[in-house]
């Protein structure tokens, strides 16, 4: 499970995010960190049953992001984020194709599963895929517990425009509009916080496994 302390630390450092502060309270990011890495190692293991591309001794510290923001070219100046990012694929999160993520974050977690814009030649393949396999994509997306999971891709990362060489009357449209390709359903704190919170997110990331393969296939 996630520690209350762990998303208490999270509540202070988006309230207090400075280096006097964290600098004041490194014993408590210390501890958090831990138990996220802890908990990643559970998720990890479960994955692994169903999926196995992910080794079930994949090291948590390759699929924890950094909490240090890169601020390098970015307004926001602050130096940390607010929330624990996991990546889950057989790299970690270096992402080599679809896989799986966590986000931990008080009042705002969820976890997504899917490919997270993929390069061109993926895009282009993923989108081929599609055309030619409409139907077994909404196979997939119309099981009933999929859609009571996460109801449908997310369409937040989308053109604006007609995807080259697809008509606008296209029965597929709607996907082939994408450039992300995530389902993505939210964690509320108190499953997160719950003793069964590693084997509900786990049983939440096998709902969506169908996703990660049919993408998967589609690039392969």
């Amino acid at each position: 499970m996630i520690l209350p302390s762990t998303l208490t630390f999270l509540v202070g450092i988006a309230e207090h995010n400075d280096r006097d502060w964290f600098q004041d309270h490194k014993a408590d990011y210390d501890k958090a960190r831990e138990n996220v890495l802890e908990f990643t190692r559970s998720v990890i293991r479960g994955i692994a049953l169903f999926d196995a591309t992910v080794p079930a001794d994949l090291d948590p510290k390759s699929c924890v992001m950094r909490i240090y923001r890169d601020i390098r070219f970015s307004k926001n100046k602050t130096p940390y984020k607010n929330n624990f990012g996991i990546g889950i694929s057989r790299q970690g999160k270096n992402f080599d194709g679809a896989g799986y993520y966590l986000h931990i974050q008080p009042g705002e977690s969820f976890i997504a599963a899917g490919s997270w814009q993929p390069e061109t030649q993926q895009l282009k393949a993923i989108r081929q895929e599609i055309d030619y396999n409409g139907a077994d994509l909404l196979e997939l997306l119309n099981n009933e517990r999929f859609v009571k999971l996460a109801g449908d891709l997310s369409a937040e990362d989308q053109l604006k425009t007609m995807p080259k060489g697809y008509p606008a009357d296209h029965p597929m449209i709607h996907y082939l509009k994408l450039k992300s390709f995530n389902a993505v359903a939210n964690l509320p704190d108190s499953l997160l916080t719950g003793d069964q919170a590693a084997e509900q997110v786990v049983d939440m990331f096998e709902t969506l496994h169908p996703l990660v393969v049919f993408l998967r296939n589609a690039v392969n």
